[in-house]
């Protein structure tokens, strides 16, 4: 059984700094695609940062230059970095992981935490 697990968040003023980390347990074939979400209270659940198995990145505009998703293949960790952080920024942030549980599938299978709680302060 796969179960991803987050830590790192927690309370914190404008302009400070916070990282996440997730770490995936359980075994895998591969990981194809990770990410981090977000929902605020009210919103829907927003795409925060990805990475690909290629370590391609990408960003929500809100979170741009601020943000740093990386990934550890040996350790099987996405860690999201986040600087100058903003009241705005406050949500439950998700990880999220697409991968081939077995070298013989064909179908992809998803799979998420169970969230932690980033709440800033002005």
């Amino acid at each position: 059984q796969v179960q991803l697990v987050e830590s790192g968040g927690g309370l914190v003023q404008a302009g400070g700094s916070l990282r996440l980390s997730c770490i995936i347990r359980g075994s895998i074939f591969s990981i194809n695609w990770m990410a981090w979400y977000r929902q605020a209270p009210g919103k829907q659940r927003e795409l925060v940062a990805s990475i690909t198995s290629g370590d391609t990145t990408k960003y929500a505009g809100s979170v741009k230059g601020r943000f740093t998703i990386s990934r550890d293949n040996a350790k099987n960790t996405v860690d999201l970095q986040m600087n100058s952080l903003k009241p705005e920024d406050t949500a439950v942030y998700y990880c999220y992981l697409r991968c081939f549980l077995r070298d013989y599938d064909v179908n992809e299978l998803d799979y998420w935490g169970q969230g932690t709680q980033v709440t800033v302060s002005s």
